[in-house]
């Protein structure tokens, strides 16, 4: 089965993305793959406002979801609060909604466990989507199924999901995992209700509890003045789990 296409040179931009996305995509199977960047190189349209095509192209598709997803949630938050104040009434509210974590462990899949791009590419966004330990456990169990037993790196990064749903839950934006520290960056804005929440009253008692461990100060950044978390001595993300679920024992 040939495909003959015109010249390079007399393809648009937009043909020639097109025909690297079926040369990237051609195991079976791969129609989501091509439609999805089908979709990214059209763009998805905006949603709120008068163009219908094309933003998605200079951003990406995943940014746009993101970009619009808080662009959203601002809504309901602000302009039509009233009408979300009963949504999902037993649940915590969620403080943050996309955690930072910048960090000198390796985490991530070796090139010699995954040595396919395009696979670990889906892996990776595969993990970015799971909420919760039941569905971080069987997607472990699908890695040794298909891999084999995870290398540390790997361990790492599952270990790291576990420690971003602590400290987004904690109120954390940002995470800061390098030089035997742990720094987490509180929610920047001073007037978030967060700041009267049961999530943010737990880490103070944290911090009134264990003087030893943890230290709670503000800092002078050049987004203005930010509420830092930082604990001493943290060498392994293991260590820096156990002082996280220590906050909601």
């Amino acid at each position: 089965c040939y495909f003959i296409t015109p010249p390079y040179s007399a393809m648009t931009d937009d043909a020639r993305k097109r025909i690297q996305a079926l040369e990237q995509f051609s195991e079976l199977g791969s129609g989501f793959n091509i439609a999805m960047k089908d979709l990214e190189i059209r763009g998805a349209g905006d949603l709120l406002g008068g163009d219908q095509s094309g933003f998605i192209n200079e951003i990406g598709f995943d940014t746009y979801q993101k970009i619009m997803n808080e662009a959203i949630e601002e809504l309901k938050e602000n302009e039509f609060k009233d009408l979300y104040e009963d949504e999902n009434p037993g649940e915590p509210k969620e403080y943050v909604k996309d955690l930072q974590i910048d960090t000198d462990f390796e985490l991530l899949f070796p090139d010699e466990y995954i040595n396919n791009i395009t696979e670990r590419l889906n892996l990776y966004n595969e993990l970015g989507t799971i909420k919760d330990e039941a569905g971080l456990l069987q997607f472990e169990a699908k890695l040794n199924d298909r891999f084999g037993p995870l290398p540390k790196q790997a361990q790492a990064l599952l270990t790291s999901m576990r420690i971003k749903w602590l400290a987004t839950k904690m109120g954390i934006e940002k995470l800061i995992l390098k030089q035997g520290k742990m720094v987490g960056y509180f929610v920047s804005d001073q007037q978030s209700s967060y700041y009267q929440s049961g999530a943010f009253h737990k880490v103070l008692q944290f911090v009134q509890k264990h003087p030893s461990l943890s230290k709670m100060k503000e800092k002078e950044t050049k987004n203005g003045l930010r509420l830092l978390l930082t604990f001493e001595n943290v060498k392994s993300l293991k260590k820096a789990l156990e002082l996280l679920e220590m906050v909601f024992e």
